[in-house]
């Protein structure tokens, strides 16, 4: 095991839940604001996964109104409170980047 996997390994959360590109997610996020903190939930697809350890990476995409919102998060944040899989999607690719450019029902 390489040294920086030793220092890393205390910093990875122990319960993230299996989810693969082209599931529909709801990310609870902590949000401070001020002296306060609440839970934000973000749901949407996700379309990219990336990375290991605690550089982990996941974007998720969701259509609000008619505008197209695109966050990433990082998989071992300790701002992350839990990630729920609403649903499984079958995608035949590994970035969905092309979603970004669909809208609605109309596309």
């Amino acid at each position: 095991m390489k040294k920086i996997d030793l220092i890393e390994k205390d910093y990875l959360k122990k319960s993230v839940p299996e989810f693969h590109v082209g599931d529909e997610v709801k990310v609870s996020l902590k949000v401070h604001e001020g002296d306060k903190t609440r839970i934000q939930i973000f749901q949407g697809t996700v379309i990219r996964k990336r990375g290991r350890g605690t550089s982990a990476t996941f974007t998720v995409l969701k259509e609000v109104r008619d505008d197209i919102v695109e966050k990433v998060f990082l998989l071992h944040s300790p701002l992350l409170e839990k990630i729920q899989v609403v649903t499984k999607g079958k995608v035949r690719r590994a970035r969905l980047y092309y979603l970004r450019y669909k809208r609605g029902s109309r596309s």
